[in-house]
C-alpha cells in the first residue's frame, strides 16, 4: 500500500516519495520545514492511509531518549517494600514501557511519530542510533531483550532548531517540506473550507502571501495560521471589499492577529501602513 495524501491532506509528489521511500527502505523519515506546514499532521494522516494504528512521542526539553525505551520506579518500588507489598517481588511491576517498546511489541506494524526530536538535549538522537536500527533494547532490570515485533513505520520530525548528528542522518531517510506555493496553497485550504468563495479566497491568499514577503518580518505566518485566519474571516463574515480595499488606513488586515505573532512584526505593518498615508 502506497501513501498517496487524504481527503484531508494534500502531500506532494515529493512528500509522497518521501513517505513511501521510508517505508520500503525500513528506515525513519526525517521531516523538516516551517513550523505550521503540516509535519505532525502527516504522521496522523499517514498512519489512516496505511491503516496503521498510530503511537506519538511528543518530545520536550526535558526527555531523555531512555524515556522511550522504559522507565524504572525504584521508589515505588522501596515504598512498597516498606509496605509489605507482595508484588515488590516481582521488578517488572515496576517497569514503565515507552513509547518504542509499545511500537516494537505492537501485534500489527504501527506508525511512531517522534515529534519536534530538536527540542530534546543534543545527545538524545545518538542515544537511540542503536535501538532505531536494529530494533531491539536490553532491558537491564528484568534481563529481557525487547526485538520488534513487526518493524515500526518511523516519522521524525524537527523544527530544525538544533543540528542533529551526522550518525543520525545517516540512518534517516530526509525530506524538507517545501512552503507551498500559490496553486498548492489553494487545494489544501478548498479541503478546509470547500465552500469559500473564490473571491475571497484570492484576496485572503494575496493579502497572506504579501505579508510573507515583506522583508524584515521576523515570524512569517504559516499555512496553519492562514487556515485559522479565514476560519475568523468567515465566522465574522468579514465583507470582501475590507479585503479589496486600496485604502492605506486599511493596511493593516482585518483580524491580524491570526497571522501576525510578535509586536515587531505587528510594529512593522503600523509602520507600513503609516508611510502609505503619508505617501497618500
Amino acid at each position: 500500500m502506497k501513501f498517496t495524501g487524504t481527503e484531508t491532506y494534500i502531500a506532494t509528489p515529493e512528500l509522497q516519495l518521501a513517505v513511501n521511500s521510508a517505508k520500503i527502505l525500513q528506515r525513519p523519515l526525517l521531516i523538516k520545514g516551517e513550523p505550521g506546514t503540516g509535519k505532525t499532521l502527516l504522521a496522523e494522516e499517514a498512519a489512516k492511509a496505511l491503516n496503521m494504528p498510530l503511537i506519538q512521542w511528543h518530545i520536550k526539553s526535558t526527555t531523555r531518549a531512555h524515556q522511550g525505551l522504559y522507565e524504572y520506579d525504584a521508589v515505588s518500588r522501596l515504598r512498597d517494600s516498606q509496605l509489605g507489598n507482595e508484588k515488590v517481588h516481582d521488578i517488572a511491576n515496576y517497569i514503565k514501557k515507552g513509547k518504542l517498546w509499545e511500537a516494537f511489541t505492537a501485534p500489527q506494524q504501527v506508525l511512531l511519530l517522534i515529534d519536534e526530536i530538536d527540542k530534546a538535549d543534543i545527545e538524545f538522537p545518538n542515544d537511540l542510533l542503536q535501538e532505531l536500527d536494529k530494533m531491539e533494547f536490553f532491558v537491564y532490570e528484568t534481563g529481557m531483550t525487547i526485538k520488534a515485533v513487526h518493524r515500526p513505520l518511523i516519522i521524525i520530525t524537527s523544527n530544525n532548531e538544533k543540528e542533529l548528528p551526522d550518525a543520525f542522518l545517516r540512518r534517516c531517510f530526509f525530506h524538507y517540506i517545501q512552503f507551498p506555493d500559490q496553486e498548492t496553497m489553494q487545494k489544501i485550504i478548498e479541503v478546509h473550507y470547500p465552500d469559500i468563495k473564490a473571491n475571497l479566497l484570492k484576496q485572503a491568499m494575496e493579502i497572506f502571501f504579501k505579508i510573507r514577503e515583506l522583508p524584515g518580518i521576523k515570524k512569517k505566518p504559516s499555512t496553519s495560521e492562514l487556515i485559522d485566519w479565514l476560519k475568523l474571516l468567515l465566522a465574522d463574515d468579514i465583507p470582501e471589499d475590507i479585503l479589496q480595499s486600496q485604502d492605506p488606513k486599511k493596511a493593516i488586515p482585518p483580524l491580524y492577529g491570526a497571522l501576525l505573532k510578535n509586536e515587531q512584526d505587528v510594529h512593522l505593518l503600523e509602520k507600513l501602513a503609516f508611510m502609505l498615508r503619508r505617501e497618500s
